[in-house]
């Protein structure tokens, strides 16, 4: 079983929510089911896989500005703040921070429901305790 897990985190790296999708599944599966829940930002930080137009319009509409870099295959270029868009190193740091838990890298939990819970765990006592 292939899974990819979506986060949204602080401005600090501190993770936030989380979301979990099968591995072939798009990231705007896991954008939309995001987007209600986002707290209020300034700015949005996301990689390529979050490119789309409908996903800038709603964060705009939620006063949210996006600095995601568009896709290698997109006709019209966007501009993005590149020098805002190196702090997103921030969120690969915290998952790797993750992965020191070894039952999160390893994946020894084979039950979705199970494994999320125990990302839930891992991040709250490394982030939030």
């Amino acid at each position: 079983m292939n899974t990819k897990l979506h986060a949204v985190t602080d401005a600090e790296g501190r993770p936030i929510r989380f979301f979990m999708t099968a591995g072939q599944v798009s990231d705007y599966t896991g954008a939309a089911a995001l987007l209600g829940s986002l707290p209020k930002a300034e700015w949005l930080l996301a990689d390529r896989g979050y490119d789309a137009d409908w996903f800038r319009d709603a964060l705009k509409d939620k006063g949210i500005k996006p600095c995601i870099p568009g896709r290698k295959s997109r006709g019209k270029p966007i501009n993005h703040d590149k020098r805002r868009y190196k702090r997103r190193n921030r969120i690969e740091i915290m998952f790797g921070r993750l992965k020191d838990w070894r039952r999160v890298a390893t994946r020894y939990d084979r039950c979705p429901k199970v494994f999320l819970s125990a990302v839930a765990l891992a991040a709250t006592v490394m982030f939030w305790l």
